[in-house]
């Protein structure tokens, strides 16, 4: 590459980076609704996208420290100060990029109040943490340019190559944990994410996507640092791991495909849709293909189709990552989202940036040379890279064995800690089936209760008459619907949720100038008027039914009204069995006819 040309980028990249820094003027001074296309239906759009995608190429950090001070695999050396310099632009981009999407950026000291059941928390804390373990990973590097030859410098210098091993440790924790939790994220919103993306194992494929992403950005960097230095490619290493990045790959399509396949939602990959299309192009192209390819020495020893394989599994990510969380995310009607000028400008100048402080660090420092100073390991500690057995001293090789399998076992049990609690608080409710008898399995547990319908339906009536028995279930009825489904406005099993889109009404009625239509005086959730006096059709509730926005959980709201019920008809009757769990929790599903 010319030094013309490469001016020529240079001055690209600032172009980007001007223009994002107006971009950004314009967000913080006039907020994110002056600044982006995001609205209240849609919070989460481009900047998460690309947040998620920095983390993904960051990959490489984690996975070289693991691989050389935890494995030993010594000849990876000349690498790892790219993976980490790449891993601490990714990690600062996050960081950067998150300072942008939050409204109120300057309340990011509020860390500090613990919330340990937030995975928001658990995440910016993971972020923040291994930013630093970055940053004092990478320092050395900074610490062997010539301006700092004071022996203050040199001292610190000298504490930080001492403290590598515990950094490294704590590196591979920390990245673990947020990596994986990045997935664990978005098993909140299965209402929002699309099925053939929404994965109860999406910890998983965070985690596996993340060190085949990181693993091939080193390569695809590779190659531009060879045309841009003329210098530091490493093609042997970089075939190495065009081999061994068919693991994770290999162990990320198998995930995806049999969690769809085991909940029933891989037909969907198949019905025509664009998501469908989209789907199969992300997986064949983005994941099966490079495999095979990648996997055949023939193809992963040339240059050109290791560069292909690498850039399909970086794009098969990328894809991956921005289609859960923007692509395919389900949008209310009329609140459609796409991303403003302003917002995309500042996406694609952060990574600008980015890439203008790797270039850099590369021209001033010793990152991109192929006479990096590397230890010569004796002849009785060489280590086999292939088997991972040390050839000389057993108890070192015993160390560098179990160490190795103990990071990994960490790195799968994490993120099933983390599911756990998640799925089970935030579950989505599944529609009852039937119609005399409703099979009833809200938590999709395959513990289902047989509720009699058509029997509670022609007693309720005699004693109330009409059709007022079914008030008693059905008191709220959506507009143009009749005898609306518990799990219509019940929609999660443990937490309350609002069924009314004030957005939407605001949106329709003509903006703000609406609002004394439904507010006759302070406009506050009390002050509304009720759903009856616009949707005629909504069934009162007992007479006059005060609109309450939140609808409490499924579970309560089944408990609440069948409860109530029960314990009133066992004192009628006088069957106190019939105020007993195991009254209506008898029926045990043999199968789980929804798939999930």
């Amino acid at each position: 590459m010319t030094r013309t040309l490469r001016a020529l980028i240079k001055d690209g990249l600032w172009a980007i980076v001007v223009a994002g820094l107006v971009a950004a003027v314009i967000r913080f001074a006039g907020g994110l609704g002056a600044g982006t296309g995001l609205n209240d239906a849609t919070p989460w759009g481009l900047w998460i996208a690309f947040k998620l995608t920095f983390v993904a190429l960051a990959g490489g950090g984690f996975t070289f420290a693991a691989v050389v001070y935890i494995f030993h695999v010594k000849s990876y050396r000349p690498l790892l100060r790219r993976a980490i310099l790449i891993a601490t632009l990714g990690y600062s981009s996050f960081v950067v990029s998150l300072i942008f999407d939050l409204g109120l950026p300057w309340h990011l000291h509020r860390i500090v109040n613990w919330q340990h059941h937030s995975v928001m928390f658990e995440i910016a804390w993971c972020v923040i943490l291994y930013l630093s373990v970055l940053i004092l990973e990478f320092s050395p590097a900074v610490l062997e340019h010539p301006w700092f030859r004071h022996p203050l410098f040199q001292r610190i210098h000298h504490w930080l190559h001492r403290l590598t091993l515990p950094l490294v440790i704590a590196g591979i924790v920390l990245s673990t944990l947020h990596q994986s939790s990045l997935g664990s994220l978005f098993l909140i919103m299965p209402h929002r994410a699309h099925p053939l993306w929404y994965s109860p194992w999406l910890p998983y494929l965070f985690f596996t996507s993340a060190i085949a992403a990181g693993m091939m950005a080193l390569v695809v960097e590779g190659f531009l640092i060879e045309r841009w230095f003329r210098r530091g490619m490493h093609l042997d290493l970089l075939t190495g791991l065009g081999k061994w990045v068919t693991l994770p790959l290999a162990l990320f399509v198998v995930l995806r495909l049999s969690d769809l396949l085991l909940r029933g939602i891989l037909p969907e990959a198949l019905d025509g849709s664009w998501q469908s299309v989209l789907f199969v192009a992300e997986i064949l192209i983005g994941g099966i293909l490079p495999l095979v390819m990648l996997a055949a020495p023939q193809i992963r020893q040339s240059r050109d189709g290791l560069l292909t394989g690498a850039i399909l599994i970086l794009a098969g990510t990328i894809s991956q990552r921005m289609s859960l969380s923007m692509f395919t995310m389900h949008q209310p009607p009329g609140m459609n989202y796409s991303p403003s000028l302003a917002e995309t400008m500042v996406a694609f100048a952060i990574p600008a940036a980015a890439i203008l402080v790797y270039l850099f660090f590369a021209e001033h420092l010793a990152i991109v040379q192929d006479d990096l100073p590397t230890p010569v390991p004796e002849a009785s500690d060489a280590m086999n890279p292939l088997v991972l057995v040390n050839q000389g001293r057993p108890s070192r090789a015993l160390f560098a064995r179990w160490s190795g399998l103990a990071t990994f076992v960490i790195a799968l049990a994490l993120p099933a800690m983390l599911q756990l609690p998640i799925t089970k608080a935030d579950q989505s409710v599944q529609r009852a089936r039937g119609w005399e008898t409703l099979i009833v399995d809200g938590d999709n547990s395959g513990y289902a209760v047989r509720f009699p319908h058509q029997e509670h339906q022609d007693r309720l009536t005699g004693e109330l008459g009409g059709a007022n028995a079914c008030l008693t279930c059905h008191h709220l009825d959506k507009p143009e619907d009749e005898a609306t489904a518990c799990s219509e406005c019940h929609t999660e099993y443990y937490q309350a949720q609002s069924i009314f889109d004030h957005a939407r009404h605001q949106q329709v009625l003509g903006g703000n100038e609406s609002c004394t239509e439904c507010h006759a005086a302070e406009h506050v959730r009390l002050s509304s008027e009720i759903c009856q006096n616009c949707h005629e059709t909504m069934a009162p509730q007992k007479g006059n039914l005060k609109f309450n926005s939140f609808a409490p959980s499924y579970a309560d709201a089944m408990h609440g009204t069948c409860l109530e019920c029960h314990e009133q008809e066992a004192v009628k009757q006088e069957k106190p069995e019939l105020a007993l769990c195991s009254t209506c929790h008898t029926h045990r599903m043999i199968s789980n006819p929804l798939g999930r």
